[in-house]
């Protein structure tokens, strides 16, 4: 088959790329290789890719409706997966418009897209960061989720009502999916577990906010690329539909649109996080223990209910071996 991925040079974008090449698809993979941060990182995945005759990179910003239209010619894709987005938490507090020009209009430039070309698919990349501080375990997709914390989230959750008004006005098959805490090689340098190995290695202490009694809903690269390509095959319609005794479906009433979580249900407290990391490394850190940050939520978790109904598939890959994974990958990547 035939995609156009958004935000190949990006963590999550490259293994689902790699993944797609590997089993003999083409991808043409675009990305604006913005400097939020070392674009060098960015620049060895997309090296990687293109080691693949059927990998096409188109360097470009999400805001440049033109440079997303070359893309899609050039793919003329059957599935468009949209994972490019100015991502942080905390960075949208420091750089707000950066969120209202990728995550927005750029959004609404990739829903223009696939109105223009209707894919057989579009997926869309949101984040359990729209829950904000539900008080209600786990994370359900049916939960009221309209108190973003940040403008982060609050332009993902946006990000989904754009896309529910395009699939039913112009039927475009939609599924945007939330995930939670995504982490493994290759992965991006302002998250927690970069932060966390690079530092204690280099004997500085880590910072731990909300004196770590926060608690995560932690999945593994490969467990997300794998739930993403399972959803891709599942056409959001009626005949898709879930009726299984306690299994909530977001299939939409008014069009082809659905949410779905991917992530596995098991939140780990942040001490423990550090631990693991701590064990991997065969060393102690530091630890600065600081209060919760502005546009921190105390935790997530995942209802993985709708995911396994539709799929059959749960995140399953441990921390403890997910986070020695990482750590592998660093230390032959930096030489640590």
């Amino acid at each position: 088959m035939r995609y156009l991925i958004t935000g190949t040079a990006g963590f999550i974008g490259f293994h689902l790329a790699r993944r797609l090449l590997d089993e003999g698809h083409f991808v043409v993979g675009f990305d604006g290789m913005t400097s939020y941060y070392d674009p060098a990182l960015k620049e060895r995945r997309h090296a990687i890719l293109a080691r693949s005759n059927a990998f096409r990179p188109v360097i470009g910003m999400l805001e440049d409706a033109d440079a997303l239209k070359r893309a899609a010619e050039l793919a003329e894709p059957d599935i468009i997966i949209h994972l490019a987005a100015q991502a942080g938490v905390r960075y949208s507090l420091e750089n707000p418009k950066a969120y209202v020009q990728s995550n927005l209009v750029g959004s609404w430039n990739v829903l223009e897209l696939a109105r223009d070309i209707a894919p057989r698919h579009l997926l869309l990349a949101s984040t359990s960061s729209i829950y904000g501080a539900n008080d209600k375990i786990p994370f359900a997709e049916s939960d009221r989720a309209d108190e973003p914390m940040t403008l982060y989230a609050a332009s993902k959750k946006s990000m989904e009502l754009m896309a529910h008004s395009y699939a039913h006005l112009y039927k475009v098959p939609t599924t945007a999916f939330r995930f939670f805490t995504v982490y493994g090689p290759w992965g991006r340098p302002d998250m927690a577990l970069f932060k966390f190995v690079d530092a204690i290695l280099n004997g500085r202490p880590i910072d731990i906010y909300g004196e770590g009694r926060m608690s995560r809903d932690f999945t593994y690269i490969d467990d997300l690329v794998e739930g993403i390509l399972r959803l891709a095959a599942i056409i959001p319609t009626q005949e898709s539909r879930v009726t299984l005794p306690g299994v909530t479906d977001t299939l939409s009433a008014q069009a082809p649109f659905r949410i779905v979580n991917i992530g596995g249900g098991q939140p780990v407290e942040l001490m423990r996080f550090v631990e693991t990391v701590e064990a991997a490394l065969s060393r102690t850190a530091l630890r600065n223990m600081l209060p919760m940050q502005q546009g921190d939520v105390p935790r997530t978790y995942a209802s993985p209910d709708l995911l396994l109904a539709l799929t059959g598939f749960r995140p399953e890959i441990g921390l403890t071996e997910g986070v020695a994974k990482f750590v592998d990958w660093y230390r032959e990547f930096y030489g640590s």
